[in-house]
């Protein structure tokens, strides 16, 4: 691209109002070196071009209303700026950046802050949002904007993004998309999936967030080595499946959660399976929760480890123990190895006992671990009171972690 420097005519109030003007005068192609100050949006992009700031002096103040960069054309890049004050209309998705039906466009190392989205891809393909800072504007969870959302964009790699504060990262209706390495603090859903497939979601970290990651109506996915944390709360899900098929979920560590997995009626094809390995389940409320119709899931190598409850199965028909589990370690086994092979000699087991209150009323969970809940556990499995039903048998349970 063809450099253009602009540090000595055009510094201050003067150049920020002509900063339209000019990207409407430079040639395809341009590179715009911007230097430190405040200059005014709201702009468009309508052709190549590359806008380079100077990494946290350079600031493109919004006028409040609206969306503060628009991009409408292929190979736009953006770095280093700091992109501010957009508008607060969600009818009108009023973000920091918007780009709508554009190719090979980058945005980098850009901090977004007061906007009520963050940025938004629209039809937008083959592009790479990487190291963005993002916060939404400071409204209640609910009605603030997506940090991050994709709506039928493929191909785009999302990269050590730091969403703090904002609503959702969302892909919906967008397939083959790498999102890694990025960051979600204290949103709702800290990734969201809806009619996407074949993505790749690759060593994330998602904590104090409503929900982790929930993958809804989508298929063909893979998610691996991530860490999900704290999602508590009534929603409080770690990785939750909706109507998902063909899953591969691998090496993630979800603790602290409500619910570490939430499996409704997944996989969803019920010619196809959802393989969940190698996951580290700690200290949850519930390890995992399944809800509705959900067979024919490999659940293999996982660690269950101080849940308040290992697996738990609301679905009225017990669907939990028509999933396939093996070689999974689980905290509470008792059973020996006597040939010192690292799998137990005899199968795990866990039956679900009617007279454990605390499944039955949640709100009992603030008991559990006291004493009388301890004492009445002992007895319900020494001498249960009603016919205990079966959740699942693990033939060949790991003795060690």
């Amino acid at each position: 691209m063809k450099s253009i420097a602009l540090f000595l005519l055009f510094i201050g109030i003067s150049f920020s109002q002509s900063l339209q003007s000019y990207i409407d005068k430079v040639k395809e192609g341009s590179k715009l070196e911007l230097p430190k100050g405040v200059f005014k949006g709201n702009i468009i992009i309508n052709k190549p071009l590359m806008i380079v700031g100077q990494k946290g002096k350079t600031v493109i103040r919004g006028d409040g209303n609206g969306t503060v960069i628009k991009i409408r054309s292929s190979n736009v890049i953006l770095k280093n700026l700091i992109i501010e004050h957009s508008g607060k209309e969600h009818e009108r998705v009023d973000a920091g950046i918007s780009i709508k039906n554009a190719d090979f466009c980058t945005i980098e190392n850009c901090k977004i802050r007061d906007c009520l989205f963050g940025i938004d891809l629209q039809n937008v393909h083959d592009s790479k949002i990487i190291g963005n800072y993002i916060t939404s504007k400071p409204f209640p969870l609910g009605i603030r904007g997506d940090g991050v959302r994709l709506w039928y964009s493929n191909d785009n790699i999302l990269r050590g993004n730091h969403l703090y504060k904002s609503r959702d990262f969302v892909i919906w209706y967008s397939h083959g998309n790498l999102i890694e390495k990025n960051i979600g603090e204290y949103g709702r859903y800290s990734l969201h999936f809806m009619y996407a497939g074949k993505n790749i979601v690759k060593n994330n970290i998602y904590k104090h967030n409503s929900v982790g990651i929930f993958f809804m109506y989508s298929k063909d996915t893979i998610a691996e080595g991530n860490m999900i944390m704290s999602s508590i709360g009534t929603t409080g899900i770690g990785i939750g499946l909706k109507d998902a098929s063909n899953f591969t979920i691998k090496n993630n560590t979800i603790l602290y959660c409500a619910k570490g997995f939430y499996i409704d009626r997944s996989p969803f094809d019920p010619t196809s399976k959802n393989y969940i390995t190698g996951n580290k389940i700690l200290y949850n409320s519930i390890g995992m929760h399944f809800h509705s119709l959900s067979t024919n899931n490999e659940i293999k190598k996982n660690i269950f480890k101080g849940n308040m409850e290992n697996v738990y199965d609301d679905s009225g028909v017990i669907h939990s123990v028509m999933n396939h589990w093996e070689n999974n370690y689980w905290d509470d086994y008792e059973g020996l190895d006597k040939n010192r092979d690292g799998i137990g000699d005899t199968p795990y087991t866990l039956y679900y006992y009617a007279d454990k209150m605390w499944l039955l009323n949640p709100n009992v969970r603030f008991f559990y671990g006291s004493p009388v809940i301890s004492i009445l556990n002992f007895l319900y499995k020494l001498a249960p009171f009603s016919e205990p039903v079966k959740l699942l048998t693990d033939p060949k349970p790991l003795m060690y972690e």
